[in-house]
């Protein structure tokens, strides 16, 4: 049982390393001091790297820094004593305060600490939320009961690369090409069910040097042919992309609990970006 604790420990410790070093590199600029008083407060990445850890231990606020308080080792690597940690008021809030493209660019550097394979994969579902207030929902025309979530994902290493969400029903393919444009510098092989079937996606793809493996709809004789045509092996590896939302399902659960369509879009992308470092953390040697 020692043993056991020392590994899990060692496995967070690792996970902390990471997730501060992302969070430093998200933020503009050099990272400021972890804590200054006055009105410095914390620095941006310090509340980035508390954020991936209540996702990584699955805690509530208050419960997280309850439990940071008896982890001297992991609040060192945050570059805090222990009573210089933030109540967890200042935590949900400043996480608010954040740009977006903060969490943007730390889902792309967690991305980034995988060893990309040929083979990436495009899918979307639907993801729960707890129901907003219904002055809110008519006030942003919510028309779906749940954030549509389209993931690009890599079939070889299950890195999450990209992430959009959506209150409404737009097209699959559309969505799809706004984004592969972000990241056509990591795209080799596109492989994706009938819901991205669209001419102008595949033209858009060749036309960047990217190999598309998306099934075309049955209507007469020449979707079929062209489904006969394709490689299966290439475009099966698409159920990668459905065990990566399994996967963040069953370890951060499947309701999306802020509010507002931005909080919810900040918690989806900061699950994917943990779900990265995790992986990453798995695969590497303590």
């Amino acid at each position: 049982m020692k043993r056991e604790e020392e590994f899990v420990s060692s496995k967070l410790a690792r996970f902390t390393d990471r997730v501060v070093s992302l969070a430093q590199k998200a933020v503009v600029g050099e990272p400021a001091p972890a804590f200054q008083e006055g009105e410095g407060g914390y620095a941006d990445w310090v509340i980035v790297a508390i954020h991936g850890l209540r996702e990584y231990l699955d805690h509530t606020y208050r419960r997280l820094l309850d439990v940071l308080h008896e982890m001297h080792g992991i609040v060192a690597q945050l570059d805090l004593a222990v009573a210089e940690l933030p109540d967890f008021t200042t935590v949900c809030t400043r996480k608010q305060d954040l740009e977006m493209r903060i969490w943007r660019v730390l889902l792309r550097l967690s991305a980034e600490l995988h060893d990309l394979g040929d083979v990436q994969a495009i899918d979307a579902t639907g993801m729960d939320r707890i129901a907003a207030s219904h002055h809110y929902a008519k006030r942003t025309n919510y028309t779906f009961e749940a954030v549509k979530t389209t993931l690009l994902s890599d079939c070889k290493t299950g890195a999450i690369l990209d992430i959009h969400c959506s209150m409404k029903q737009p097209h699959d393919s559309k969505i799809g090409w706004q984004m592969v444009k972000r990241n056509l510098d990591k795209l080799n092989i596109l492989t994706a069910d009938k819901g991205y079937d669209w001419w102008l996606l595949r033209q858009r793809l060749r036309a960047e040097g990217v190999k598309p493996v998306i099934r075309h709809r049955e209507f007469g004789w020449h979707g079929i042919a062209n489904n006969l045509l394709q490689d299966d092996t290439i475009y099966h590896q698409r159920s990668n992309a459905e065990s990566t939302f399994f996967a963040l399902r069953r370890k951060y659960g499947e309701i999306v609990r802020a509010r507002t369509w931005f909080g919810q879009f900040r918690e989806l992308v900061l699950k994917c970006a943990v779900r990265n470092i995790e992986l990453s953390v798995s695969h590497s040697r303590p």
